[in-house]
């Protein structure tokens, strides 16, 4: 046999299947393409010296695996359903003398063109885009980038070492499917129909119950922290319940549907429910792939949309005023309150400092474990703390809150004012350090420290009547915490008249000159620009996967159902039925199945709003309503974009299926 003989078959083989290998082969391109690029810009070393760009590049370091495994399992899933339709042609080659051996050289040769195909293409495409995308990156970071091509050859070889491997791993899989059946299953397999399957009540009553409960834990999260693992928990949930609803719970309503006789018994909808029957189980699976992978596309896109557009009142609820300064009093260096202010308002003074809204006091912080009104402080070690329980307490004298909120609160002894960020505190009376204090007043509003506000734990302010009692306190968890105590701290933060660009070089020269912690909003903000920024470009990223991903396995069921439903639908014609009824019911049974997924993961989204709220709390992102209006446009708009291409190949079903 000639040696090209397999070649040019392969060749004409993949012409000849183009209709359904095409979108293959560009999901391959399309794969390739990004994870070059990504990867690409995580090691681009052009990046590291941008303002930020260290940041951005980790997170897209993290975006590359996330990309590489997800290319792994979507092509080994797309590749099921060329299999599937090549089942029949696989079997005409063997009755007509081509072994099993020759089919796999065949599929061989095929492997290694839309290997090659897709890496030069895909890589070529990835080297043009890359320079791009990392100019999008630079105006994220506000930074102005220099043109010209950047191509790193470490990354070439990663990309082709990744894609021959998955290339190599379906090519595999692929010849155990072939070997595994007979000539004449493979002539029959593309026609073979599922028999009617049984409604599982068990799973689908099983399904409800996961999802309530991923929807309960996203409900009834509250804490911050607490919400990150609690969130992977209810996804795990969500998608196990996602799988089950739509596989058992979908055969379920079909048969009630079924048993309702008036219902059943009319045209369209015999036709129908009858079809889709006998092939739920397998159209389940890639609809609960869909309704998944719309889902991430949601919550991605979405909650990644309002870190960006929220930068400002996450920068403004951390840096209430532009400047903020703290330094340890520490009575072990002889460190007093009188020598900050005097260092700091000399550097001030030094540098024409115009000061405005100043803000200044002394406090001391420290952990405790609350029970009711009770807090508890002992040594970390001795302390099996649960998280849910730590309180972040934090004291200052009456004279400092009197001065700084324009107040002229008067506390007796054992009297304490109470203020509580996170949660209620109604209690009359606190017991701390084997004390009770009495609660004066509960307060509304206390004076600001963008810090403890950061914090994800509750912090409870504590107003005391003078420095002999903040003493007490400092020196009680001193006693208690030892090496973990924590010192007394002056604070200072305060505005000034002047810009940003101004104002930086007032924090780059204060830096230089004083012996201070101190924070400027101007500099965190490029700091906020690089995260929220870099966030923002890797959800875009894995978003357009996600929905390129969601499209394709639209666009084969879509090919799949028409081929199976093609001779249904003939016989139907050939019977009576006319050319507008049969896409009446083509309609009816598309928009059933492919919007349903739609409904679904617009639903799981809605009910993740609590719970990723408060994991955006992790970012100091506390706007809800900018949040909830991000997750309803963008439920909106993903919904036009997912009409458009049900639209598409709604068509392409009907091309198939009519005579």
């Amino acid at each position: 046999m000639n040696k090209t003989f397999y070649l040019k078959l392969a060749f004409t083989n993949l012409k000849k299947n183009a209709k359904t290998y095409f979108p293959y082969l560009l999901t391959c391109i399309v794969s390739t393409m990004m994870f070059y690029m990504i990867l690409s810009l995580s090691l681009n070393p052009e990046l590291t010296k941008l303002n930020g760009g260290l940041v951005v590049q980790e997170m897209l370091l993290l975006g590359s695996y996330i990309v590489g495994i997800f290319a792994f399992i979507f092509l080994f899933y797309t590749n099921s359903f060329l299999i599937k339709r090549r089942k029949k042609e696989f079997g005409i080659f063997n009755i007509l003398g081509m072994e099993k051996k020759h089919i796999a050289i065949v599929i061989a040769w095929e492997s290694i063109i839309t290997l090659i195909s897709s890496l030069c293409i895909g890589i070529f495409i990835g080297i043009s885009f890359d320079k791009i995308l990392y100019l999008i990156i630079g105006k994220l970071l506000n930074a102005s980038l220099p043109l010209g091509f950047y191509i790193s050859w470490k990354v070439v070889k990663i990309t082709v070492i990744l894609f021959v491997f998955i290339q190599l791993c379906i090519y595999i899989r692929s010849l155990f499917a072939i070997r595994l059946t007979n000539p004449i299953t493979l002539l029959k397999s593309s026609n073979l129909g599922e028999k009617e399957p049984k409604a599982r009540w068990v799973l689908s009553i099983a399904g409800v119950v996961l999802l309530c409960i991923g929807y309960y834990i996203s409900i009834t999260t509250t804490n911050p922290m607490g919400a990150l693992n609690m969130f992977f928990l209810a996804v795990i949930f969500v998608m196990i319940g996602t799988y089950f609803l739509f596989t058992t719970g979908s055969i379920a309503l079909l048969k009630l549907l079924k048993k309702n006789k008036r219902f059943y018994y009319q045209t369209n909808h015999f036709i129908n429910i009858s079809g889709m029957m006998y092939r739920m189980k397998q159209n389940a699976v890639g609809l609960a792939n869909i309704c998944i992978l719309s889902t991430m596309v949601l919550v991605t896109i979405s909650s990644t949309l309002s870190l960006w557009v929220g930068i400002e009142d996450s920068v403004n609820l951390r840096y209430p005023r532009e400047f903020v300064i703290e330094e340890s009093i520490n009575q072990k260096d002889k460190i007093t309150q009188e020598m900050i202010d005097q260092e700091v308002q000399e550097d001030l003074n030094k540098n024409h400092v115009d000061v405005q809204d100043k803000i200044q006091y002394t406090y001391v912080q420290f952990s405790a474990i609350q029970k009711q009104n009770q807090f508890i402080v002992e040594h970390p070690n001795k302390s099996g703390m649960k998280f849910e329980d730590i309180v972040n307490l934090f004291v200052m004298t009456q004279e400092d809150y009197n001065k700084n909120m324009n107040k002229n609160v008067q506390l007796e002894n054992q009297e304490v004012l109470v203020y509580s960020n996170r949660k209620e505190f109604n209690e009359k009376e606190l017991q701390l350090f084997d004390q009770t204090w009495k609660v004066k007043d509960v307060l509304d509003t206390f004076v600001e420290n963008g810090n403890v506000e950061s914090y994800m734990v509750n912090t409870v302010f504590i107003v005391v009547k003078d420095d002999e009692v903040l003493d007490y306190f400092y020196q009680k968890q001193k006693e208690i915490y030892k090496e973990y105590a924590s010192e007394k701290v002056r604070f200072l933060s305060f505005n000034t008249p002047y810009k940003d660009a101004e104002n930086l070089k007032l924090f780059n020269i204060l830096c230089k000159e004083g012996n201070y912690s101190i924070e400027a909003r101007c500099d965190s903000y490029r700091g906020y620009i690089a995260l929220n920024g870099g966030i923002l470009f890797l959800g875009i990223f894995l978003s357009i996967l996600f929905m390129i991903a969601a499209i394709l396995i639209m666009y084969y069921k879509q090919i799949s159902e028409g081929f199976e439903d093609k001779e249904r639908y003939e016989i139907m014609q050939k019977v009576g039925m006319d050319q507008s009824s049969v896409k009446k019911s083509i309609n009816s049974q598309i928009l059933l199945v492919f919007f349903m997924p739609l409904i679904v993961a617009s639903i799981h989204t809605l009910f993740a709003f609590p719970i990723i709220s408060r994991l955006l709390k992790i970012m100091q992102f506390t706007n809800t309503k900018l949040f909830l209006g991000c997750l309803i446009l963008c439920i909106v708009v993903f919904g036009i974009v997912y009409s458009i291409v049900y639209k598409l190949t709604s068509k392409l079903y009907y091309s198939i299926v009519k005579r």
